[in-house]
This record gives structure tokens, C-alpha cells and sequence, in this order.
């Protein structure tokens, strides 16, 4: 469980990193929630086939139909959703460490790398895709 203060910091550095993005890319923002939780919810893990003991290594997840895939077929579902998950995003970044004057630069490259990774995925990229990029 993550402490107040630490999920305050960890969600301002999430506000500055979507400030960041282009405005083009900040409006697909507006269509597709983001959502920002400590670790993904049990349902999310079975969805992935994941388990419960790798859920704090999980830094982000996309869910619904990519952009490219729509259509009308699609148009009943409950649009997409991003999520940006602290524990994971932590563990990535190294781990949280007030000592390390370079943590909040690493946790912040880690925020923007996992928002842009889920992004991408709504655009219709695949891992491959989103590897060669270096958002992996």
C-alpha cells in the first residue's frame, strides 16, 4: 500500500506528464479515461492472465478496442480505459528511494514511458510496435 504523500507525488508527476504531451495526444485523453490506482484489481489480472504475486510489477494496461480496430460492431461496448498502476510504475523506476537524487527524474521517465506505452496501444500499436519505439 502506497503512503498519501507518495500517491500525491506519483499523481502530480502523472498530471505533468499528459501537460507534456502534444495537444493532439492530449486529446485522446479526453475520449478514453485515465485512470491512476496503486496496483490492478483482481478481474484486471485474470483479463491479462496474470497472477496476484505479479501484480505489483504490472506498470500500466489498456483495456477495450484499439482505435484502428473500431466499428459499428463496437459502437455498444463501454469505451476503453488507461491505466497507470503506482506499483508497477515504482518497481520499474527502481523502487521509491527519497535518498536517490535521481529517483524522481527515473520515476518521472518511467510515468511518461508507461503512459505513452498505453497510449500507443489505444492507437493501435502492438509490443512490437511500441518496443521498437522504446516504449517497452
Amino acid at each position: 500500500m502506497i503512503d498519501p504523500a507518495r500517491r500525491e507525488r506519483f499523481d502530480a508527476l502523472v498530471d505533468e506528464a499528459v501537460g507534456k504531451l502534444p495537444e493532439q495526444i492530449r486529446r485522446v485523453l479526453e475520449e478514453i479515461p485515465l485512470i491512476v490506482l496503486d496496483r490492478p484489481m483482481p478481474a484486471m489480472l485474470r483479463d491479462i492472465d496474470a497472477e496476484d504475486d505479479e501484480a505489483g510489477q504490472i506498470a500500466g494496461l489498456h483495456t477495450g478496442v484499439m482505435r484502428t480496430e473500431r466499428s459499428v460492431e463496437h459502437s455498444a461496448e463501454l469505451p476503453g480505459q488507461i491505466h497507470i498502476f503506482r506499483e508497477g510504475t515504482i518497481w520499474m523506476a527502481g523502487g521509491w528511494s527519497e535518498e536517490d537524487p535521481g529517483f524522481g527524474d527515473r520515476l518521472f521517465e518511467q510515468v511518461w514511458i508507461t503512459l505513452l506505452h498505453e497510449i500507443g496501444h489505444e492507437m493501435g500499436l502492438d509490443e512490437d510496435d511500441l518496443e521498437e519505439l522504446g516504449y517497452d
